[in-house]
């Protein structure tokens, strides 16, 4: 199995990413999971990177790669073969449009990016920073645009034939089951990994984390565990919603239906049939 999931990448993270236990991986291998230290950069790119090599491995090995992972980006990146944008950076301009920023505001910024990338603007939230000068950066120092770059990053067909599945629980049956599971979390000893974390300074993007950063408001005594956990069922069931329209968006995916009264043994039998139907078994 190959993780794509970008929490689950991190080392100390076991209850706020849900990580298998060993019992729950039964033998078997579990890559990308684990492996980097939380105060280590890690990108969409790093990750496609090595799931390739990786799914490379198990291939030669004659063994099924199996991609399972709720990060969509990471997914499709690494299935439809994206190519990234390789233009190095300009630290004096960044520097520049942020004194700007402060100056007139990010408004201001994303104006400047609409007049040479207007397709870019439309997407991007004036709140965002960091992607509005990345992509005026880009264009100063490519003369080519974000839009341009990321049609070009998919002129090259993808090297798999990918069998994709989703399992579709009804959206009461997902709730019940988030909630249940937060709990079981809290149980585990969220709590306490949580301060660990925030004891370190320097674990920035892991420390964002849903389960970590809900938590914190608790740890600085500002509030209650009940209100922050249920701040948690909340934020993790947005993000589940947010999941779902992104897959959703993707023909390709063959969906399995998962009514409340269903067995995981009928689950297991539908996929399989879905795997043999692609010629993988």
């Amino acid at each position: 199995m190959v993780s794509a999931d970008s929490m689950q990448i991190y080392k100390g993270m076991d209850i706020a990413s849900a990580k298998p236990t060993e019992e729950e991986k039964k033998g078997v291998p579990h890559h990308l999971m684990d492996f980097l230290e939380p105060t280590t950069a890690f990108s969409v790119a790093d990750y496609v990177v090595m799931a390739r090599k990786v799914i490379a491995d198990i291939h030669a090995r004659g063994k099924l790669p199996v991609i399972c992972g709720g990060t969509g980006l990471y997914i499709n990146s690494l299935i439809d073969n994206i190519e990234f944008d390789d233009t190095g950076s300009d630290p004096a301009y960044r520097a520049e449009l942020k004194a700007l920023a402060e100056e007139k505001g990010n408004a201001y910024l994303l104006e400047m990016l609409a007049k040479v990338d207007p397709e870019a603007a439309s997407l991007l939230h004036e709140n965002n920073q960091k992607r509005i000068i990345r992509a005026l950066e880009v264009y100063r120092l490519s003369g080519r645009t974000m839009t341009e770059q990321k049609a070009a990053s998919r002129l090259n067909p993808s090297p798999y034939e990918p069998c994709m599945m989703m399992i579709d629980h009804p959206r009461e049956v997902l709730y019940e089951r988030i909630d249940r599971r937060v709990d079981m979390m809290i149980e585990a000893g969220l709590v306490e990994e949580a301060r660990e974390f925030f004891t370190h300074t320097d674990y920035v993007t892991a420390a964002q984390a849903i389960g970590c950063k809900e938590l914190k408001p608790y740890l600085d005594g500002e509030l209650s565990l009940e209100e922050c956990v249920d701040t948690l069922k909340r934020e993790t069931r947005r993000y589940a919603k947010r999941q779902l329209t992104w897959f959703k968006k993707d023909s390709r995916i063959e969906h399995i239906s998962a009514p409340k009264d269903i067995q995981y043994d009928k689950i297991f039998k539908n996929a399989e049939k879905l795997v043999k139907k692609y010629s993988f078994l």
